[in-house]
């Protein structure tokens, strides 16, 4: 009997905690009136209106210029506020892991170096409470990415609202990711992330080398009958047909360069450095290959001792400024719960030389781009989907970032979380006292 009562309990604690139901299909067209919208291309409308209709934006147009007939139709009344369209999240372990301590909910690498073959869309967990903590400050997309080993396998785009993991589903399978090796070795402190000492990586060499066979191998198997079968070579055949890039993760000079000269060899063309620690010294090659960039989250230290202290602030600037497609992740310690403050780090790009709008395009449009679903998101346009949301104020400024109404393909999603209900309890604490 009481291990009954202690499981019904057990029950009942998780019915109180568990994430908001998601939201129902669009049934009513929606009009959002007077709000200044970022259209997240470098454009803004000072006094809008945006029709959204059936899980699309149908009409956004300067409401000093142009009058629409709004019968039968809901309105939502944005005077003073801001629209933005939905941010966007790339290279995110969002959804793989619940709780680091406890290996079961912990699905974010697997064992082995090539695991091509790996994907990560099938353990994503939409319920997660902290996917939920993202959409009150407007992120609403994310690319969910494996991480480990040389190849650590294949992420996916998903939205922040569904389900589960088919429901999320924007893009499948888009993106392979190959961790390129350090050509430094850092040693740190015991029991800690302390840098005591760094040398070079005398295996450097032979690791390309190894890369560079695993690719020979790969084409071969796919360009062949394909006997026996061979799950990882045959997972990579979308490199080769350029229905998938190929994201290459890797901060240093010489191997940001050594990684594009690799590619040019394979002729692989959708290509993506994720990192970029040190791109802003690569910038001439990046450019002739016409390949983007995905910085690691803005607010970190510099790596070396000679950096500029503020090197991490100002890298998307210049970046940015030499035609460079830039997007921002928020990968490093802690980066699922971290990941909330993706629009403060394109505020902090503000402050260190890009306009407002462009610090927008890091999180919105280019990243749109670099994940190939720019066709339907990351901006406000017409015929595209209606994942967008109202702040009352600067939704990349944390003071005045206060989201009122938040969208995912037209559908009202909640912004009630754990700690917004939390917030509430206590708050009726206070006034009875």
């Amino acid at each position: 009997m009481k291990t009954f009562l202690s499981y019904i309990a057990f029950v009942c604690c998780l019915n109180a905690f568990a994430q908001q139901t998601p939201a129902p299909k669009q049934t009513k067209d929606i009009a959002i009136l007077g709000a200044k919208a970022h259209i997240g291309n470098g454009t803004v409308i000072e006094n809008s209106v945006i029709i959204l209709s059936d899980g699309r934006i149908t009409n956004i147009v300067n409401g000093d210029v142009v009058k629409l007939n709004l019968t039968n139709i809901d309105v939502i009344n944005a005077n003073g506020k801001h629209v933005y369209p939905g941010f966007i999240l790339p290279n995110s372990t969002l959804g793989l892991v619940e709780i680091d301590a406890v290996k079961a909910s912990d699905d974010e690498k697997e064992m082995g170096a090539w695991n091509p073959h790996i994907r990560s869309l099938i353990a994503y967990n939409a319920e997660s409470k902290i996917v939920e903590s993202l959409r009150p400050n407007g992120v609403l997309i994310g690319q969910i990415t494996p991480q480990g080993g040389r190849m650590s396998g294949t992420s996916s785009v998903v939205q922040f609202d569904a389900w589960n993991w088919e429901d999320a589903a924007i893009k499948v399978n888009d993106a392979l990711h190959l961790n390129w090796p350090s050509n430094f070795s850092a040693s740190h402190a015991f029991f800690s992330n302390t840098r005591t000492g760094i040398s070079a990586n005398e295996n450097y060499n032979e690791q390309i080398k190894e890369i560079e066979t695993y690719f020979q191998n790969a084409i071969a198997y796919n360009k062949g009958d394909k006997k026996p079968t061979n799950l990882p070579f045959a997972s990579m055949e979308g490199l080769f047909n350029g229905n998938q890039k190929l994201f290459i993760h890797v901060n240093e000079e010489k191997g940001i360069i050594d990684a594009v000269n690799f590619c040019k060899t394979f002729q692989l063309n959708n290509v993506v450095i994720v990192g970029g620690k040190e791109a802003y010294k690569t910038i001439d090659i990046l450019k002739e290959n016409n390949i983007p960039v995905v910085l690691n989250r803005v607010h970190s230290l510099p790596d070396s001792d000679d950096d500029d202290y503020n090197l991490p602030y100002k890298t998307a600037r210049l970046l940015v400024n030499q035609g460079i497609t830039v997007c921002l992740d928020s990968s490093g310690d802690m980066e699922r719960m971290s990941s909330r403050n993706l629009p403060f780090y394109a505020g902090t790009t503000v402050t260190y030389g890009l306009s407002q709008e462009q610090a927008l395009q890091l999180i919105t449009l280019n990243a749109a781009k670099v994940l190939r679903i720019d066709t339907d998101y990351g901006s406000l346009e017409k015929g595209k989907s209606a994942t967008l949301f109202i702040s009352e104020g600067d939704a990349l400024d944390m003071k005045t970032n206060a989201i009122s109404h938040a969208f995912i393909d037209g559908r009202q999603i909640s912004l009630e979380t754990h700690q917004t209900e939390l917030w509430k309890r206590y708050s009726e604490k206070l006034k009875t006292k």
